[in-house]
């Protein structure tokens, strides 16, 4: 709805509900059918001003549905005790009997009006939980029913007493209105944005609900109210107002208003907390000792109102200190979560640091092995080309040409390890290209040879020949498949073991299988959690698998693992593949299996304990 029709539509269903009720008000006679009448009317104005409240109960944001809830639950305690004055007035055709039991479900519509307060809706920060909330509104009605109790309760059904009940009942009710009309007044004038708005016309609805409260009770005291007139009239525009309130409240803030604003330094900003709650708690339970030493010492009230005054303060007593205690061990269990959150925050802060040493580490490490890769290179071209120039002389012997082919073939090998290592050692900007799955894993092996010679652990190359290409970055995959192999043999260091490579289509999917004879996995749900390792201090960092998973879905890939039955682990690697006739290759010994064993024998200690290395 566009702004102009939203001002518009709001004085328009404000004047034809109060227009009408003044109208009809005005017109009839007095007597039964303006009472009948003024009834009736004000049951459906309560029912519009409910659902205009509610209807802002719908957003993500918990304190703000929390908020427009118990605005709607005070109308609806309002209503009730309308239906019930309405019982008595319409159906049994009777005054409302003196005193009223309806009085009390009056006097309580407000408790959640003054606890709706204490939410701050309009507030961008998050400063308790919905916890909190719940012990804070029982606090304060329990408070409330105290309040009444001690106050206006023996004047009623103790020792009788009906001027007394009518003047403390209206003293206490009009305290407890004007107290909601201030709060939301100050709200408006201390509030910012959209919510001034709304907090002024809640402030204005109340402040003519209080006072005309005031007056209505005051012409009951003096036996010349005239229901459905003037007071009912004011009575009904407040709960108009209310319903108009939360129908400008609809439009003016929008769904995502209210909800916390998330900025980079958010972490490092302390929420603003609120104190009211708190303060109001230990006000509570300080009133109760004070209101008894007035009531003993200072009270001319009956002996029998003493006696259930101070029998209705020591059980408020157990009932507030009870909800104080528990409200502090919900502070104290908030500040534990939190210090707890803190300590592991930090914990892995300085893991985080750790990781850019060792990063900086490794970068200091590919750029040596770079440039002794380069130096590498330099005699390998002067060894080729004397083996070149051995091989195809012709005046040189047959054996001596022969020594020289196989030199050729070995600084070819050499070199080509070099280039490997230049290619996983050497930072790359990320490029996607067609890939051949079979060549990247045969290149991993190759890398790993060196390192297995002195362990007793077999890599197994199974590989389908027909194996369609992926799309993805040379340098990422082979980090992947390099991590994988990594903490495989982790898991096989101490009593060896085999580790089998299975390269396979799956429908779209080019699928690439590692399956060890390892301890297995003992948590296989948290091995890509970042910083989660089982293996000791210093030997396994937590982020390997983390940073294959995050990998792997950047290639829209899928990665799992899970223990087998015959004992050991797999892991599963499925990535999209791309029907491509020539994807790109390494230049690798297309082995169809490798196999490296050590020269010393196995240890006879148990294995250890997976690693997300």
């Amino acid at each position: 709805m566009s702004a102009g029709v939203g001002k518009t539509r709001f004085p328009a269903v404000w004047l034809i509900l109060a227009g009408g009720y003044v109208a009809t008000s005005l017109l009839l006679p007095a007597g039964r059918p303006l009472t009948e009448f003024s009834d009736a009317a004000l049951c459906i104005i309560l029912l519009f001003a409910n659902a205009g409240l509610l209807m802002n109960a719908a957003t993500p944001d918990w304190r703000r549905n929390a908020f427009w809830m118990l605005l709607g639950l005070g109308c609806a305690l309002s209503l009730a005790g309308q239906l019930l004055l309405t019982y008595f007035e319409v159906v049994r055709r009777q005054g409302a009997p003196d005193p009223f039991l309806g009085d009390v479900v009056f006097f309580l519509h407000s408790v959640p009006w003054l606890g709706a307060l204490a939410l701050r809706p309009h507030s961008a920060k998050e400063d308790h939980n919905l916890r909190f909330g719940r012990v804070d509104f029982q606090l304060l009605l329990s408070w409330w029913v105290f309040v009444y109790l001690f106050v206006v309760t023996p004047w009623q059904y103790v020792a009788q007493n009906t001027n007394r009940y009518h003047l403390n009942f209206n003293t206490l009710y009009g305290l407890e209105n004007f107290m909601f009309a201030v709060a939301l007044a100050i709200l408006a004038v201390r509030t910012k944005g959209p919510w001034r708005k709304v907090y002024g016309h809640l402030a204005g609805a109340a402040t003519a609900y209080a006072a005309t409260t005031m007056c209505i009770n005051a012409e009951f005291g003096c036996d010349f109210h005239e229901t459905g007139r003037w007071g009912g009239i004011a009575l009904a525009a407040s709960f108009v107002w209310f319903g108009v309130a939360g129908i400008i409240a609809r439009h003016v803030c929008p769904r995502a208003e209210g909800l916390p604003v998330k900025r980079e330094s958010a972490a490092l900003e302390i929420p603003e907390e609120n104190n009211w709650p708190a303060r109001m708690s230990v006000a509570a339970v300080i009133s109760l000792p004070m209101l008894i030493l007035w009531s003993e010492l200072l009270s001319d009230a009956p002996a029998s109102v003493k006696r259930f005054r101070l029998f209705v303060t020591l059980g408020a007593t157990c009932v507030l200190t009870s909800l104080v205690f528990l409200r502090q061990r919900l502070v104290d269990e908030d500040r534990l979560r939190l210090l707890l959150d803190a300590q592991n925050a930090y914990s892995k802060l300085k893991q985080v640091r750790n990781q850019f040493v060792e990063s900086e580490k490794l970068a200091a490490l590919g750029q040596l092995v770079a440039g002794a890769a380069h130096e590498i290179n330099n005699p390998l071209t002067a060894i080729l080309g004397y083996s070149d120039v051995l091989a195809d002389d012709p005046a040189t012997a047959e054996r001596a040409r022969g020594m020289a082919r196989k030199i050729r073939e070995q600084a070819l090998r050499t070199k080509d390890v070099v280039g490997k290592l230049l290619t996983f050692a050497q930072p790359q900007a990320a490029e996607r290209t067609l890939l051949d799955v079979n060549s990247i894993i045969a290149s991993v092996v190759e890398l790993r040879r060196f390192d297995l010679k002195q362990r007793n652990i077999h890599i197994e190359l199974e590989s389908e020949a027909r194996l369609p290409g992926v799309r993805g970055d040379t340098s990422q995959i082979l980090q992947v498949f390099f991590n994988i192999i990594s903490n495989a043999v982790t898991a096989m260091e101490e009593s060896g073991g085999t580790l089998t490579i299975r390269t396979m289509r799956d429908r779209s999917n080019a699928v690439i299988e590692f399956s060890d004879t390892g301890c297995g996995i003992r948590e296989p749900h948290k091995v890509f959690d970042p910083f989660y390792s089982t293996t000791e201090v210093g030997k396994g960092t937590g982020l390997g698998l983390s940073i294959c998973y995050s990998l792997v879905r950047e290639h829209k890939g899928r990665i799992m693992c899970f223990n087998r039955p015959e004992g050991g682990a797999t892991f599963r690697v499925e990535l999209p593949a791309v029907m491509a006739f020539l994807p790109t290759t390494f230049e690798a010994s297309p082995a169809a299996s490798f196999s490296a064993s050590a020269s010393s024998s196995s240890s006879s200690s148990p294995p250890s304990s997976r690693d997300s290395s």
